[in-house]
């Protein structure tokens, strides 16, 4: 949805805040949230391997939160390269 003063976007993606799945989960396991971020599931071990996307343990299970995706994807746009100094 569009804000009518700004034209900008308004979506709680933008406004950092969490976002949950279309079936309400809060939770995703590792291949759910590697299909999100449209990576493979080996490069999303590695990525919560080195400390970049955390996660949470339920019982015996391992679970990306949504939110910490959001937060992974904010860092990446905090800290990216401007174009005219890309490869």
């Amino acid at each position: 949805m569009r804000t009518p003063a700004t034209g900008a976007l308004n979506t709680p993606e933008l406004r950092g805040e969490a976002v949950s799945t279309p079936d309400n989960r809060v939770v995703l396991t590792i291949e759910e949230a590697a299909q999100r971020l449209g990576i493979g599931r080996t490069t999303m071990y590695a990525l919560i391997k080195a400390g970049q996307i955390r996660t949470v343990t339920i019982g015996r299970l391992r679970r990306v939160p949504t939110f910490c995706l959001d937060e992974y994807v904010r860092k990446l746009l905090t800290n990216a390269t401007p174009l005219d100094r890309a490869a």
